[in-house]
């Protein structure tokens, strides 16, 4: 039976993505980007407030689709699956949309007056910090295409060893030994990690996802207890804000502290609300998870285009130069998504299951 709450938490945040990625505009710890404005307080809190949780739902979602999916395919036919949906987009965005998005980031932060067919052989030869905003080389928001495809297998392959060296079911964990499994986090959050992005720490939470949150009691407990995870969470995230953002003093232990409760406490919450809340099907649920990968590749190149234009936009308040690009860039990409939906090669470059607009008419 499909859990219909995973797939409807998954494009969920996929649409977040477009606020949470036109903040970055007006970050306030100097954090490269494409485009980028002047530092806002408010604006950067809405980054810090999501952030210890946002990709790690991801992962976390995507490791208890794994499991699923291992009860019907093989490691073979499942690691070729992952593949197709993610190696070919990372591939095809790297090629057609990042030196977009670092040519206008070239121009905007450099003042750069090259063509965009000179930026573009420079673009594959240029290495830098590897974020784009200098026009070097980047995949961008592809990073996480990347990180999935290696996570995937690798989780994979040690999911499938452990079911052939360990044939007996593993028995049900309580729940207060799961939740201390958020206990390693801070320490693996430095391990291979690059710009922040930390692969054994995703890592473990894809492998919780597979092991442990896939166990049906263990998510009827989640949203049991989601009211007090969720109030932790919530405390700990604005705890969090207040301590990265507005706090006039440092206190990196106690920021640390509060960045990996809110990330732990908000992981299972959200399940938990997911389970008791999200767990239904329907004709805009059903569209809206079959547009999650080209909505994934389309967004972030439509909204830095949007910021560009707007970014000489006389008399312009912040607020305005923060909603309209990112409203914008919400209509092109629901065009590009529906095109998508309907050309075979695009669903094919954006990893997209095809025939879902003949599915839903028969």
């Amino acid at each position: 039976m499909r859990k219909h709450y995973i797939d409807n938490l998954r494009w969920l945040a996929v649409l977040l993505l477009i606020p949470y990625h036109a903040a970055m505009a007006w970050n306030v710890w100097d954090e490269p980007n494409y485009i980028y404005f002047h530092g806002s307080k408010a604006i950067s809190s809405l980054i810090v407030f999501f952030s210890p949780y946002y990709m790690p739902l991801l992962f976390l979602l995507a490791g208890i689709s794994t499991k699923y999916a291992l009860r019907k395919r093989t490691f073979g036919q499942y690691t070729a699956e992952r593949a197709k949906r993610l190696l070919i987009p990372l591939v095809s965005g790297t090629l057609l949309f990042m030196p977009v998005m670092t040519y206008i980031a070239d121009r905007y932060n450099y003042g750069s007056s090259a063509s965009f067919s000179a930026h573009y052989s420079v673009f594959f030869t240029k290495f830098t910090d590897l974020t784009g905003a200098d026009g070097g080389f980047s995949v961008g928001q592809f990073w996480f295409l990347l990180y999935l495809f290696v996570i995937s297998v690798t989780a994979a392959g040690i999911t499938v060893f452990l079911k052939k060296r360990f044939s007996k079911p593993v028995p049900e964990p309580p729940f207060l030994l799961v939740m201390l499994l958020g206990l390693p986090l801070p320490l693996l959050n430095k391990v291979l990690s690059t710009g922040g992005k930390s692969l054994a720490e995703y890592l473990y939470i894809f492998l919780i996802g597979c092991c442990v949150f896939s166990n049906d009691s263990i998510i009827e407990k989640t949203a049991k207890y989601r009211h007090i995870l969720l109030a932790v969470g919530l405390y700990a995230s604005i705890l969090n804000v207040w301590l990265f953002i507005w706090s006039e003093t440092r206190h990196p232990a106690l920021n640390t502290a509060a960045k990996f409760t809110a990330e732990w406490f908000m992981l299972p919450a959200l399940m938990g609300i997911g389970k008791s809340r999200l767990d239904f099907t329907g004709r805009t649920s059903h569209h809206m998870s079959d547009i999650s990968f080209p909505f994934f590749s389309f967004h972030f190149v439509w909204l830095v285009l949007f910021q560009y234009i707007l970014s000489d936009s006389p008399g312009m308040s912040t607020a305005a130069l923060y909603i309209i690009p990112a409203a914008a860039a919400y209509a092109v990409t629901f065009i590009c998504c529906e095109i998508t939906l309907r050309v075979p090669l695009l669903c094919f470059l954006t990893g997209t299951k095809t025939g879902k607009v003949t599915d839903k008419k028969t």
